[in-house]
């Protein structure tokens, strides 16, 4: 806790949530944003930066004694090239900004995506890497960890990697990919679903584990957060619609063998939007995987306790019910 600790990415929705979490728990945090209207209603200082830009890092760290790097893009329609661009390039700045600044311990936010869906029936942990690039974000987020462990190397780095698999949860500045699951969901969006693999965990137990793994002296490499796990999309939504039976979760799932006909049904669509959300890659990547992962690591070594599965649904639920 002692002196002041950088938070990029601040009002993302692990980022706000980190925030709050770290002056809850007695921390000086100067959180960064792409602008100020975006900074979260926090009782913190923020500064505006961009990741891409290696000039504005300079003066972020000034006075400050550690880092917890979540700037990203966090998207499956956006400009590829951006969302790789903000995750290599913009770890690159930062790092190498903090890394002459002084600063020692960084806190990096990965994510499951790095770890991957592969190989189905086998348990993933810290020590699996994905291969499968459908998407762009996957593939950012594998090469920047990769690349982010390749300079904590370099520039002698006290490096700590969370990887997270789907967040939700509330206190967002804008919805994510994972939380519109459920936010589509409840718009009635999703007349069926299709049960593409993914585990979950709560955004404030994702919050919890970046805090621990900065404090705790004997924290080393990557941590997996992958809690409620072994299921898939239509399996979140079917509990949601128990717990909300008047809202309009989807009842009906769609088998694995019958994802090229949402391919299809994307590419129609894409015709229209100019966004395609189901490559035939990234249909086929789901259909090779499952969401089965250890939290062993992190349950060991930082002694995290989890959020309810049903905590994570009624918070996300609140967070958009708010925004009406």
């Amino acid at each position: 806790m002692d002196g002041v600790v950088v938070v990029t990415g601040a009002n993302g929705h692990i980022g706000n949530n980190l925030c709050k979490d770290l002056v809850a728990n007695g921390y000086s945090v100067k959180g960064t944003v792409r602008s100020m209207d975006k900074a979260p209603d926090i009782k913190m200082d923020f500064v505006v930066a961009d990741v891409l830009k290696a000039g504005d890092w300079h003066e972020v760290f000034k006075g400050t004694t550690g880092l917890f790097h979540l700037a990203t893009i966090y998207s499956t329609s956006e400009d590829g090239q951006l969302i790789l661009d903000t995750a290599n390039l913009g770890t690159e700045n930062v790092f190498r900004a903090a890394a002459a600044a002084g600063i020692k311990r960084i806190v990096y936010t990965s994510s499951v995506a790095a770890i991957g869906s592969t190989p189905r029936k086998v348990l993933k942990d810290e020590s699996n890497w994905n291969s499968n690039f459908s998407l762009p974000y996957t593939r950012a987020k594998t090469e920047s960890e990769k690349r982010a462990w390749e300079l904590a190397e370099e520039l002698g780095l006290d490096l700590r990697v969370i990887n997270p698999s789907g967040v939700l949860g509330g206190s967002f500045s804008r919805p994510t990919p994972s939380t519109d699951i459920i936010g589509d969901a409840m718009k009635g969006k999703y007349p069926v679903v299709p049960k593409i693999p993914l585990a979950f965990v709560h955004v404030e137990d994702v919050a919890t584990a970046h805090r621990l793994a900065y404090e705790n002296d004997d924290a080393n490499g990557r941590y997996l957060l992958a809690p409620h796990q072994g299921g898939n999309i239509h399996d979140l939504l079917k509990r949601a619609r128990k717990l909300y039976p008047k809202m309009k979760f989807p009842r009906l799932g769609i088998p694995l063998w019958m994802l090229p006909i949402v391919v299809f049904q994307d590419w129609i669509m894409g015709m229209f939007t100019g966004k395609r959300l189901m490559t035939r890659s990234a249909a086929k990547s789901f259909s090779n995987g499952d969401s089965r992962y250890s939290n062993k690591k992190v349950e060991e070594e930082l002694g995290i306790k989890w959020k309810p599965f049903d905590d994570m649904i009624h918070d996300t639920v609140a967070e958009y019910n708010d925004r009406r």
